[in-house]
């Protein structure tokens, strides 16, 4: 199997080569670039990455490539591209619904997640919790957060991929262990009044958290706590509930956009280098789980075995949960309103 990728992403280079030397020759301008639209916290995940691919690229196509990063909420990210305010060549972002709203729009192939590795899903993740040094609400699963007193920062449902997981992982808490859509609805509900900040994305809200000291719990990607822990020099700690969702953050080429930019063979190597061995092991040592499973056993201290629902428990696909749950009047809007019954707003970057 690696060798077969190794072979394929060799011939997209070689490919990618002859392209650009013509490039070249016609405009004079050596360089080339692609835009990768992504979501909130995988600035550091895709600068490794990027860097690494660009060596890769370079000796073997002999081109020095650029390759620029946009971070912010997913589905904000997603309406931008859609809308052309990122004239995205690749994106990478936090649902695989997000992806399906530019194939409505007709910028991607409805075979996109047919089209790589996977289903298009280069890693898993999940939502965990971030507590503050020694625990002191004792919080340990999802009831523990509405507890009396206890305050929770995370991402607006609205804007980010992250405040989405949180809807879907406490509904599936609830769900999962036996509980019907009313009982569901209630835990819902209750979290919500918990919330004393939304930020617009997951790093936004860990700066609320981490940075500004609110709130008791952060509810967040597992990457981005193992990131924030790591740099708190053990002020924090990552608490893992017993059950949570498996989250599939996905990727591709804008069909449309690489088109005009005369990009998709190099935008379809870029994401297949997140497959290969390489971009896999970069992928786990920033936290996120890789499909490669001999990669994800030698990070099994950093990624413990979890116990992870599917999204079929709340619905068909990840399309149909989107329209189920964060459509107007869909069970967000219902449970807990449309704006929401949180005490602060973050907006900050």
């Amino acid at each position: 199997m690696k060798t077969l990728y190794l072979n394929t992403f060799a011939l997209i280079l070689a490919s990618a080569a002859i392209t650009l030397l013509v490039t070249r020759n016609l405009s004079g301008d050596p360089a080339h670039q692609l835009l990768n639209v992504s979501y909130d916290p995988t600035r550091e995940l895709y600068q490794d990455l990027d860097r690494t691919f660009i060596a890769d690229y370079e000796k073997q196509a002999g081109l020095r490539l650029t390759i620029k990063q946009s971070h912010g909420g997913s589905s904000r990210q997603a309406k931008d591209v859609v809308a052309g305010t990122l004239d995205a060549d690749v994106v990478t972002l936090a649902l695989p619904s997000d992806i399906d709203a530019l194939q409505r729009h007709g910028l991607v192939a409805t075979d996109w997640a047919q089209r790589l590795p996977n289903h298009a899903v280069p890693y898993t993740s999940t939502i965990v919790f971030v507590v503050r040094r020694g625990n002191p609400q004792g919080v340990h699963d999802w009831p523990d957060l509405i507890r009396p007193g206890v305050t929770l920062v995370t991402p607006n449902p609205r804007t980010s991929g992250n405040g989405k997981l949180t809807v879907l992982s406490a509904w599936g808490s609830v769900v999962a262990r036996g509980g019907d859509d009313r009982a569901a609805a209630a835990y819902l509900t209750a979290l919500f009044h918990h919330v004393v900040v939304l930020g617009d994305g997951a790093r936004d809200a860990s700066q609320s958290f981490a940075g500004e000291e609110l709130g008791d719990v952060q509810l967040t990607w597992e990457n981005e706590a193992l990131r924030e822990v790591a740099d708190a020099a053990g002020k924090l700690m990552v608490i893992y509930p017993p059950i949570s969702i498996r989250a599939e953050p996905s990727v591709a080429w804008v069909d449309a956009n690489v088109a005009r930019h005369g990009t998709a063979i190099v935008a379809e190597a870029y994401l297949r280098y997140l497959f290969s061995p390489a971009g896999q092991e970069i992928i786990a040592t920033h936290g996120y789980r890789p499909q490669d499973a001999a990669v994800l056993k030698r990070h099994r201290d950093q990624l413990p075995d979890l116990t992870l629902f599917p999204i079929t428990l709340l619905g068909a696909d990840w399309t149909a949960v989107q329209k189920r749950f964060f459509a107007e009047d869909g069970i967000y809007d219902r449970t807990v309103g449309v704006t929401g019954p949180v005490l602060a707003t973050s907006t900050g970057k």
